[in-house]
């Protein structure tokens, strides 16, 4: 078998490789080069686009995780088994952190300490949430996606708080003011409303999703046994070492003897909906530029099928001197192979040099844009001249890190050389349908 198979790749190689040799110079030869580059460009902008967009999406999701849901929560946790389930936490290695906190709702107000009849006291409603005072040491995924506008993120003192910087615009407050949760969700034996909750903001926060800053605070999670009352629940957050796993350290929980009426719920049940448009979002884009294969590989098929016409004589000579249909048909779709593999490695070099130095490719693009908007003004609208700037969504998108994921492409490549093979295959069918009466007929 191996005998017979050497010999008709040997064959196939050494045709398709004198077909090329003599197509340097023909008009099939400019079309599989156009193809060639039509397949590097949709490789190179598939790559680039989905880059781009990756590192868009995953700024949100992993504030997201990092700040606000974690990888997963668990709830209802009673309190007797609070020791079996961090034993299990530590027995886990992919478990990094296991986080307990308290959260609430409040209607947050600013504290006038000036007392004066004229100031404004200013409200804004808040997610406020307990968490020990070592979390922010301890969790460097935390630390990571918290960016510090001012103060610090020290809530070890009593009293003290840690606010979103859209918060506290919306609250007019600075560093060293006052708050106060003026309503207060809880247990039943908390206070709905109250002026007596006072805190001393310590820190204002930013971090890469803007509800996140608008809405979230932290206290000390002793404050937060304080003020949520005696009924308020306890959650657990926990981070994996690799997000993908969380399905799965969900099922391994819950298969523990000692789990009864917990209950584990993954980040994307808390954002299904803003995780689903980003999906949607995603997937629709990268539908849209597919399409750049779909254009390629309609006309490789077209220009396939003229080779074939104008290798007839080839075609029905070798299949007379014994070649099977096959082995010539083969001809073609290596060739459709060639065009491929080089278009698509093209692009996946040329893709990843982009997506690498994103910053530097749009802030060129900014430059290059920016000239040529002043020469075309200079030019034919002088005395406009003085409102021409640089475009500032290009230093938007220049600060948007781009994000690889060696899976996607992967696959984009491998499309890449898949649409211009299937488009050899069916042209080539032509292939079998010649015969070497015909040929000498039409000579």
């Amino acid at each position: 078998m191996k005998t017979k198979l050497l010999p008709k790749i040997r064959l196939v190689l050494s045709i398709a490789k004198r077909f090329s040799s003599q197509d340097r110079s023909s008009r099939s030869s400019i079309t599989s080069r156009l193809a060639a580059a039509g397949i590097c460009f949709g490789v190179m902008t598939l790559i680039v686009v989905m880059s781009v967009m990756n590192g868009f999406q995953m700024s949100f999701i992993n504030a997201i995780q990092e700040i606000s849901s974690y990888h997963f929560q668990i709830e209802k946790l009673p309190q007797e088994k609070e020791g079996d389930f961090q034993r299990w936490c530590q027995s886990r290695k992919e478990i990094k952190h296991a986080i307990p906190f308290y959260q609430a709702q409040t209607l947050m107000c600013s504290v006038d300490s000036s007392k004066s009849k004229n100031s404004a006291v200013y409200e804004s409603p808040a997610i406020i949430r307990g968490l020990p005072a070592r979390a922010f040491y301890d969790d460097l995924g935390l630390r990571k996606e918290l960016y510090l506008v001012s103060g610090s993120l020290d809530i070890s003192e009593k009293g003290s708080i840690i606010l979103g910087n859209q918060l506290a615009a919306n609250l007019h407050v600075r560093e060293g003011d006052s708050v106060n949760l003026f309503v207060l969700s809880g247990s039943s034996d908390v206070d709905l409303f109250s002026g007596q909750r006072i805190f001393k903001v310590k820190g204002i926060f930013a971090s890469g999703y803007q509800d996140i800053n608008s809405s979230l605070s932290f206290i000390n999670i002793e404050d937060a046994k304080a003020y949520f009352g005696k009924g308020a629940e306890k959650i657990w957050g926990i981070k994996l070492e690799n997000i993908s796993d969380v399905e799965k350290e969900i099922r391994l929980l819950e298969k523990e003897e000692w789990w009864e009426q917990g209950l584990a719920k993954s980040w994307k049940e808390f954002n299904k909906s803003f995780y689903g448009a980003l999906r949607i979002e995603k997937n629709m884009l990268l539908l849209v530029v597919c399409l750049i294969f779909i254009v390629v590989a309609i006309n490789i098929y077209n220009g396939m099928r003229r080779l074939v016409f104008e290798r007839k004589r080839e075609i029905a000579i070798l299949c007379a001197l014994g070649a099977e249909p096959e082995s010539v048909r083969s001809v073609f779709i290596m060739r459709g192979f060639y065009i491929g593999f080089i278009g698509a490695s093209l692009g996946l070099i040329f893709g990843l040099l982009i997506s690498f130095n994103t910053d530097v490719v749009f802030n060129a693009a900014s430059k290059i844009v920016y000239f040529l908007q002043y020469i075309f003004t200079a030019l034919f609208n002088h005395e406009n001249l003085m409102y021409v700037r640089e475009n500032s969504a290009y230093a938007l998108y220049a600060s948007i890190p781009a994000r690889i994921f060696p899976g996607e492409c992967i696959l984009i490549f491998v499309y890449g050389i898949l649409a211009p093979l299937t488009a050899c295959f069916f042209a080539s069918r032509n292939v079998l349908k010649l015969s070497l009466t015909e040929v000498l007929h039409e000579e």
